[in-house]
């Protein structure tokens, strides 16, 4: 058993996979009209390259094909993924709201690069479909209260970016995930990274994507857990306890096969 109430709210780790919205972009650049799929992301990538001097596309032309999610309730954990092979765009985002349908339980969020990344994505993708997730976007104006404690304002921790605060705001550098994960003896990336998203979604590798994106999910969850820690939120003796926890979690989470979902991640993480 955990030695204290944490969270005293549902927590919600959350990361997005995504890769080119081919129809959006045909939207946008009449010449790409009649070309097809292929043609037309070899298009995209190259007016991208001329644009940018990258191929990293505008955030509203990121289409999302898979969010992951770790739910922390009560002392339980809770990883799962909503992904494209299953899920429309707009059910994945429709799902995902749903922890924001009740303001009497609404989750703390934690990301990495969430106010830069995700966020921006799920605002301009949920924003062709009609959904609503008022709760979300509350500054205040419904809800007194959350006037000073909402999702949206950058110095609240509602949403808790921690890139965001590992920087100070911008003060410092911003740091890959990966590089501040390895350095706590955490997996960090291992043989995936965002560049191979489009490859596994063109393969039909949602399994490796799921588990890519929820191992990315875990990292974050376990590196907000020492900033716990160091601003004394937790003490020692709670963190630990919180890290046999998610490591039992881990090592029960099974696949159809019966073998272990995040064997591999379980087994490069070395604190």
């Amino acid at each position: 058993m955990i030695d204290s109430a944490f969270p005293n709210a549902p927590l919600l780790v959350f990361d997005i996979e995504t890769v080119a919205d081919i129809e959006g972009a045909r939207r946008i650049y009449p010449q790409l009209a009649k070309l097809n799929d292929s043609d037309t992301l070899a298009a995209l990538t190259s007016l991208r390259v001329q644009e940018a001097s990258h191929d990293f596309m505008r955030l509203p032309l990121q289409r999302i094909v898979c969010i992951s999610a770790l739910y922390v309730k009560d002392g339980q954990l809770s990883l799962f993924s909503l992904t494209a092979d299953k899920l429309s765009e707009e059910q994945i985002l429709s799902k995902f709201f749903r922890a924001f349908k009740d303001v009497e339980s609404l989750p703390q969020l934690i990301s990495w690069n969430g106010s830069g990344f995700d966020i921006p994505v799920l605002i301009y993708r949920a924003m062709q479909y009609d959904l609503a997730a008022p709760w979300l976007f509350e500054e205040g104006s419904r809800i007194t209260n959350m006037r000073y404690d909402n999702y949206v304002n950058r110095f609240h921790t509602r949403h808790l970016d921690l890139m965001d605060r590992f920087s100070q705001y911008g003060g410092s550098r911003r740091e890959a995930m990966d590089v501040v994960a390895r350095l706590y003896g955490l997996p960090g990336k291992t043989d995936i990274d965002g560049s191979m998203v489009g490859a596994l979604v063109a393969n039909n590798d949602w399994h490796t994507l799921s588990i890519y994106c929820e191992s990315d999910v875990m990292n974050t969850w376990l590196i907000y857990l020492r900033w716990l820690r160091l601003t004394g939120a937790l003490t020692s003796f709670t963190f630990e306890q919180w890290q046999s926890v998610t490591r039992d979690y881990l090592g029960q989470k099974m696949e159809a096969d019966e073998s272990i979902r995040h064997q591999d991640f379980l087994t490069n993480w070395r604190d």
